[in-house]
């Protein structure tokens, strides 16, 4: 049966939403861009007949010294660390036209990750990595690359509000709830376990594994927050927003680790983003690789020299006999593609997300609290959207808005990809018509990114578990790489996880490097 737009609008954004909609006959002009979910299929569809005995036989062979498989951060990263480490002969494989991963970006505006938080002492490698671009100079994060203020604004039955807590009209309970909330985010960042190490940090490898630690993992944010009292809606929503926005989960569906993580590892340090989002640190990265883009890798298969790599496009099928492969994909991808894969990758689940940019015309209207770079709708499942002049400094003329929408049911995945671009425009439309009645008549164009697989999900009992913990391993000579191996989708993580592959990697002797150590101990 065929859905009408309040179908569509009602599962989405709620029925009152959906009766109040006005009829629409037209939308503006885009695009529904990646990702190539229907090239990623071939895995299933077309392995058999790509990896017959035949096939392989009459296929060209190439050998080099590292494959990389994937194009996100994590295989950047990796990249970039055997470059420094002197391997030139590096393979990158990417099954997107662009490389990025979810920091992939246009010049003016992200289709994804948009912000990174300033490292702290721990976080040597992202420091290494910001010296390198210039963000940092003796010491210090450059102002221009300082979000600007006004930072964050929420909306709220007609009115934007500064801030993403909703002081307005919060009683006194409220606000003794908000107090007791951060007194304890307050005592677990303080914390220190017997080896002066922090519970939480950025990354998470550089932080406690504890047992008063990790018994947070075995509870959800909803349980945490139940245990101590905290039933204050407002201050529900503050913390069931943190977890939609870093894991595109629910309070029920988080664990208590990750929801104390969000607020504690940060330590209100400021952050850092550019118009493009991440796609600057992409860019940068992106210079000591030349990727092969919009190649499916079929299987990785170990061999005693160290793995044979099998990929595709199109209709040629080629095969790399590699030294090292470092495998930057997540593991859901990894259990199709290396035989016999652990099966503690089944462990890994993943949230689904819609992202749509609006080109305006104008800036649309506004009631209270000014435009701010992040802009939020209390009342709404979406995220809300961030302004891509805002950085800038252009205040006022045409923009981008970025707007974006986590699925949070079981079956997210397949809602998302049953969902056109016109339908998602006019949830993206509809839902910002709350806070902007004239957004439809200022929009001139809006494209749609669908992530089916957009970052990991950090449910209960799986953070801390052997699934999780083990899952960074080495495969022989195949090393592994991703945002996934942390349990929290962020670029920090994908970092260190590239660098460290690639230190395994050198540590092998790759490019001349001494075999069984770290080698130039960026970690």
């Amino acid at each position: 049966m065929e859905l009408t737009r309040r179908d569509v609008l009602a599962a989405f954004l709620g029925s009152t939403i959906a009766c109040r909609a006005r009829n629409v006959e037209t939308l503006p002009p885009g695009e529904l861009i990646g990702a190539a979910h229907n090239i990623g299929h071939r895995l299933v569809e077309d392995r058999q007949s790509c990896l017959s005995p035949d096939c392989l036989s009459s296929i060209p062979w190439e050998s080099h010294e590292v494959v990389i498989v994937g194009g996100g951060i994590a295989g950047l990263a990796a990249a970039w660390r055997l470059a420094h480490g002197g391997v030139r002969d590096v393979v990158l494989f990417e099954l997107e036209p662009a490389i990025g991963g979810t920091s992939r970006s246009e010049s003016a505006f992200p289709w994804g990750a948009h912000y990174i938080v300033a490292p702290s002492e721990e976080n040597r490698v992202l420091t290494r990595l910001l010296v390198e671009m210039g963000v940092i100079e003796n010491g210090a994060i450059g102002e221009e690359h300082l979000c600007r203020d006004p930072q964050e604004r929420l909306f709220y039955r007609g009115r934007w509000y500064e801030g993403l807590y909703l002081h307005a009209g919060a009683t006194n309970e409220d606000l003794r709830q908000l107090r007791a909330f951060e007194a304890e985010i307050a005592k677990w960042s303080a914390w220190r376990d017997a080896r002066g190490r922090r519970a939480f940090t950025i990354p998470i490898a550089y932080g406690s594994d504890d047992a008063e630690v990790t018994a947070l993992d075995r509870m959800s944010m909803r349980e945490w927050l139940d245990a101590r009292g905290l039933t204050s809606p407002r201050l529900r929503w503050l913390v069931g927003y943190a977890c939609r926005d870093d894991y595109g989960s629910l309070l029920g569906d988080t664990s208590a680790w990750a929801g104390v993580f969000y607020f504690a590892s940060r330590d209100e340090r400021p952050v850092i983003t550019w118009p493009e989002g991440n796609g600057r640190l992409v860019s940068h990265l992106a210079r000591h690789v030349r990727p092969r883009t919009g190649w499916l890798v079929a299987r990785v298969m170990p061999t005693e020299a160290g793995a044979d790599v099998i990929a595709l496009r199109d209709d040629e099928v080629i095969g790399i006999h590699a030294r090292h492969v470092i495998f930057a994909a997540p593991q859901f991808i990894a259990r199709r593609v290396i035989p016999s894969f652990r099966e503690e990758s089944r462990e890994f689940t993943y949230g689904s997300w819609m992202v749509a940019n609006l080109t305006l015309r104008d800036r649309p209207s506004s009631q209270g609290f000014p435009l701010a770079w992040d802009n939020v709708l209390y009342e709404s499942p979406s995220l809300g959207y961030v302004v891509s002049t805002h950085q800038r400094g252009i205040d006022h003329g045409p923009t981008v808005l970025t707007y974006y929408y986590p699925l949070t049911t079981p079956n997210a995945r397949e809602t998302l990809l049953a969902t056109g671009r016109d339908e998602w425009a006019d949830v993206a439309l509809t839902d910002l018509a709350r806070a902007h009645p004239d957004i439809r008549k200022l929009t001139a164009r809006i494209d749609v990114m669908r992530w089916g697989h957009a970052m990991i999900r950090p449910r209960p009992n799986f953070l801390w578990s052997a699934a999780r913990t083990t899952s960074a391993t080495p495969l022989g000579n195949i090393h592994f790489a991703n945002t996934d191996l942390s349990g929290v989708a962020l670029f920090e993580e994908a970092l260190y996880h590239g660098v460290r592959a690639g230190e395994e990697v050198l540590g092998a002797g790759a490019g001349g490097g001494v075999g069984g150590g770290r080698v130039g101990g960026w970690l």
